[in-house]
């Protein structure tokens, strides 16, 4: 089959590499002429047979909107658009209904596999019309791992990237249970064999998994993360995930409390745990740090009667 690529970072080169790995022919742009094999979209389009199948991974926002919104001006009726970024399926809905208008079809597909993908394959997870998605079985086929699983038809438009939203939620939470159980462990006087613990558990426990795989690797090459600063970003998906169960009412406080860990995470210094130092110190006199790291003489203090 072949197909155009719209973006080639590190996954949409990935995966231009493996598709073309499995036979199909692959038109690649991006915005850096040195890695882009035509000089433009226009070129692009101009490349591939009709009806085109073209898939977009750009960062999503800004940046998809005005891409799919070019597509829709320079594609022809019976062309397919995928989105294979990692937008709000909110955003899939609004691009599917712009491209109907023209005769586009439009699927949205929630890609996990990383800098792993290349080797081992993608799981993917599509939205949109049957029709749309068996024409483009072929690139679902060769980009997903070999076997049963790894690729979802969700449902229509904008269920791809919900349930992939859904999933890095997921995603947040184990990596702040596995987080907070390595703290623990590290702070015990008992346990001297760490990250020789966490290997152990690479099989016969119910927690083994491909995160667990990827913390060991981690704790082989720094075993006490002594060369790493405890800050972790967010890919915005969390946001999402968070937003959506209080739009549908549903209780997540396992993945709302991983997002707000990241959160605390970026803070030097936090205003809110000011607030609790001076109240506690208010109410109990208890000892308080000064912003210059000196302790206050607090513990001193008579508390105030309440």
């Amino acid at each position: 089959m072949e197909l155009g690529i719209i973006g080639l970072g590190k996954m949409g080169a990935n995966m231009a590499e493996r598709l073309r790995r499995g036979g199909h022919t692959i038109v690649g742009y991006d915005r850096d002429p040195e890695i882009s094999d035509v000089a433009s979209l226009d070129e692009l389009i101009e490349r591939l047979p009709a009806p085109r199948a073209v898939w977009v991974m750009v960062p999503a926002g800004a940046p998809t909107h005005d891409t799919v919104h070019r597509l829709g001006e320079i594609l022809e009726p019976g062309d397919i658009v995928v989105d294979g970024g990692n937008s709000h399926y909110v955003d899939d809905q609004k691009h599917g209904d712009e491209l109907a208008a023209k005769g586009i079809g439009f699927l949205d597909c929630g890609v996990s596999g990383g800098v792993w993908g290349l080797e081992n394959g993608y799981a993917l997870m599509v939205g949109g019309d049957e029709e749309h998605v068996k024409r483009v079985m072929p690139i679902f086929e060769t980009l997903k791992p070999e076997g049963e699983f790894g690729f979802v038809h969700a449902g229509k438009i904008g269920a791809g990237h919900f349930v992939k939203m859904v999933h890095n939620g997921i995603e947040y939470a184990m990596m702040q249970a596995f987080g907070e159980g390595w703290e623990l462990i590290e702070a015990s006087d008992v346990v001297t064999n760490v990250a020789e613990t966490f290997l152990s558990w690479e099989q016969g426990t119910v927690i083994r998994s491909w995160l667990l795989d990827l913390m060991n690797r981690a704790l082989a090459d720094d075993p006490h993360l002594d060369e790493l600063r405890g800050y972790a970003n967010d890919s915005g998906e969390g946001r999402w995930t968070v937003k959506a169960a209080v739009d549908h009412a549903v209780p997540l406080p396992a993945i709302t409390a991983s997002l707000y860990a990241r959160f605390a995470s970026r803070q030097d210094d936090s205003p809110a745990m000011k607030v609790v130092a001076a109240l506690r110190n208010q109410f109990g006199g208890h000892a308080v740090e000064s912003a210059k790291g000196a302790d206050s003489p607090g513990a001193d203090v008579e508390p105030p009667q309440l």
